[in-house]
């Protein structure tokens, strides 16, 4: 069995670390480091290896998980440089950073799988998109595969659309929170106990979530289907629509993109 190592022992290294416990994948092939020494304490907890340095996490592991912020990225590749071989493959979750500036930034072509995740794989409800080079073994292609799939949905995509696909998945969590909150903020003004709304807002969130996927309706067909004449539905929608609300949507998830190129530069 292959070890899979972590450099980066945040949410997002345990979300994926719990979907491969929860897959009976070996705790003791799983090599974690981190400069925290109370996430280290944390892991050692759930039974996994933990190194005293990134170097020793990428000498004793197959696959590594560069689960580290992208402004981390530089150092911690310059740090592991000398221990990095053509037979190890390199997982990259951080927003904008590419395949080819892992390989340059570690002076090797090894295989590099670049992911964006999101923090749903906290509670093995995540969706993540993947993108391995095409040097990657199929071993390595269907481990990978495995870590992510195990906390959720998993879609292939090229690596011209990782960065587009960030606002996508990777931040859309919080535009879904920022419209739950004003909606409960609104509910609360009006007298309605905010838990009370917010319980039922997430209800509704889940339960258009199935219709989009399951009813075998597009999302106009669904908006139709809410949407009575002169009924209250679209006397809302009128005024998101005032308001440019699709426009807005649009402008900030290329916002999310253009910073994405920014932080892989």
């Amino acid at each position: 069995m292959k070890t899979i190592g972590f450099i980066g022992a945040g949410n997002m290294a345990t979300a994926i670390i719990n979907g491969l416990l929860a897959q009976d994948f070996s705790a003791d092939h799983i090599c974690v480091y981190d400069i925290s020494e109370d996430r280290l304490g944390f892991m050692s907890s759930l039974g996994v290896s933990t190194a005293s340095s990134e170097t020793e996490v990428v000498g004793n592991s197959d696959i590594i998980v560069l689960a580290v912020k992208p402004q981390t990225y530089p150092a911690v590749l310059e740090t592991i440089r000398p221990a990095v071989s053509l037979d190890k493959t390199f997982v990259s979750i951080a927003a904008g950073i590419s395949i080819g500036y892992v390989r340059r930034a570690l002076g090797c072509d090894c295989p590099v799988v670049r992911v964006m995740p999101n923090t749903p794989l906290l509670l093995k409800k995540g969706a993540s998109a993947l993108c391995p080079s095409d040097n990657i073994g199929e071993e390595d292609r269907q481990l990978v595969h495995r870590m992510f799939a195990g906390s959720g949905v998993c879609e292939y995509l090229t690596e011209d659309h990782m960065n587009q696909i960030i606002a996508v998945n990777g931040s859309s969590p919080a535009y879904f929170y920022l419209f739950a909150k004003a909606m409960a903020d609104y509910a609360q003004s009006q007298g309605i106990d905010y838990q009370v709304a917010m319980n039922l807002i997430c209800a509704t969130m889940e339960g258009s979530a199935a219709m989009l996927r399951e009813s075998g309706d597009s999302a106009d067909v669904l908006i139709q289907k809410v949407s009575s004449k002169g009924g209250t539905t679209i006397a809302a929608l009128e005024k998101l629509r005032e308001h440019g609300f699709t426009e807005a949507v649009a402008e900030a998830m290329q916002a999310c993109t253009d910073r994405a190129e920014e932080l892989g530069k």
